[in-house]
């Protein structure tokens, strides 16, 4: 962040990028991104796999249960971030996960809104 000294990351995290405010996602998703990557995506001797996996489960019921307006809301939030990531270059792999998120942990999938 910014005046903070820069930090190293361990060599096996998976970070996900820094999100400007100026986009006006919600922070409480781009929080659950930064953790799912961080989860999903660290080697194990960063983040124990199976203790990794039940945490996202979790965060992805959660997710689970929007519905109508905010589940809205996260949709338009992750079509401006597949914007964003484009407009920056992310690589394409990133770019097709940011894609396929809501999906890959079926959020708003039963019914929809």
């Amino acid at each position: 962040m910014d005046g903070e000294p820069e930090r190293e990351i361990p060599e096996g995290a998976a970070v996900f990028p820094q999100i400007p405010p100026e986009l006006g996602v919600n922070p409480i998703l781009l929080a659950v991104i930064h953790a799912t990557v961080f989860l999903t995506g660290s080697d194990s001797s960063i983040v124990h796999p199976q203790a990794a996996d039940e945490v996202v489960e979790y965060m992805a019921a959660y997710l689970g249960r929007l519905k109508g307006q905010p589940l809205e809301q996260v949709r338009e939030d992750m079509t401006c971030l597949i914007g964003y990531a484009r407009h920056e270059k992310w690589p394409k792999q990133v770019i097709r996960s940011l894609q396929t998120f809501l999906e890959d942990y079926g959020i708003g999938e039963e019914g929809d809104s």
